[in-house]
C-alpha cells in the first residue's frame, strides 16, 4: 500500500482526495498547515506528497525547496490555483515531480498519481537491477545509494539532478536533445518545458565542474543538446 501525505488547507479537498486515494489502495495522512506538513515529510516515510502552494502559514514552494535541500527524494505533486506559467516552472525547477492547477478533475488527479507511481517503480527497478557504480575521473555515482562523489567530496543532488547526471554519465558520448532528456527524466507530461532541462544542467555544472567557463564533464552539443564527455 502506497503512503501519501496531503498538505492542503482546504479540508473538503483533503477528504475528496483521500476517498479516491483509497480506491487505488493508498493510505493518506492529511494535514492542513505547512509547518505540520513539513514536520511529517521530514520525519516519516511517504511515497508521494500532494502539496498545496497557497497555505496559511508557509508557501508550498518553500516546503518543496526545504525538502529537496534536505535530500528528501519523495515524489512531490504541487496543487496550485495559480495559472501563471512561472509558478509551474519554479515548481519543476526546485524539484517537484508534477503539478496540477485548481480546479482539477479527480480523474486527472488520480491518473497523474498513477503515472508518478509508475515512474517510481521503473526507477526503483532500474537502480535495483543496475548495481554499476560509474566512475569518470573525479566523479563517482552509486545508483543504489544515490550517492554522488566529486573530487573526493559527497555532493548533494536533488532526485532529478541525480537521475539526469546518471543518465548522461552512463552513456558517455551520446548526445541527447532537451526534449529527450525531459521525457526520460521527467516523463511525457512535461512536453514544452525544455528550459527546465537547461536549468538543471546549469545547476549540475555548478556542482561538478572545476571551471564553469570550460565544462569538462557535461558538454553542449551545439544544435542538439547535451552529452557527457567520452574523452576523459
Amino acid at each position: 500500500m502506497k503512503k501519501v501525505l496531503i498538505i492542503e488547507d482546504d479540508k473538503h479537498i483533503c477528504e475528496l482526495v483521500d476517498i479516491h486515494l483509497r480506491d487505488i489502495h493508498c493510505q493518506a495522512t492529511k494535514v492542513h498547515t505547512g509547518a505540520e506538513g513539513l514536520f511529517h515529510a521530514l520525519n516519516r516515510s511517504f511515497d508521494l506528497i500532494i502539496l498545496d502552494i497557497m497555505l496559511p502559514d508557509m508557501d508550498g514552494i518553500e516546503i518543496c525547496r526545504r525538502l529537496r535541500a534536505d535530500s528528501q527524494t519523495t515524489a512531490i505533486m504541487i496543487l496550485t490555483s495559480r495559472s501563471e506559467e512561472m509558478d509551474k516552472i519554479i515548481g519543476l525547477e526546485i524539484g517537484a515531480d508534477d503539478y496540477l492547477t485548481k480546479p482539477f478533475s479527480i480523474r486527472e488527479l488520480i491518473a497523474r498519481i498513477k503515472a508518478i507511481f509508475r515512474r517510481i517503480d521503473i526507477h526503483e527497478h532500474t537502480f535495483k537491477t543496475s548495481n554499476e557504480i560509474i566512475h569518470h575521473q573525479e566523479i563517482s555515482l552509486d545508483p543504489q545509494k544515490r550517492k554522488a562523489v566529486v573530487r573526493g567530496i559527497k555532493i548533494e543532488l536533488t532526485p532529478k539532478e541525480f537521475d539526469l547526471l546518471y543518465l548522461l554519465a552512463s552513456t558517455p558520448g551520446r548526445s541527447f536533445t532537451r526534449e529527450a532528456l525531459l521525457h526520460l527524466v521527467w516523463g511525457n507530461e512535461f512536453s514544452g518545458y525544455e528550459h527546465t532541462v537547461n536549468s538543471h544542467i546549469n545547476r549540475l555544472r555548478g556542482k561538478i565542474e572545476p571551471d564553469l567557463s570550460r565544462p569538462k564533464y557535461i558538454l553542449t552539443t551545439w544544435g542538439v543538446g547535451y552529452r557527457f564527455n567520452d574523452e576523459l
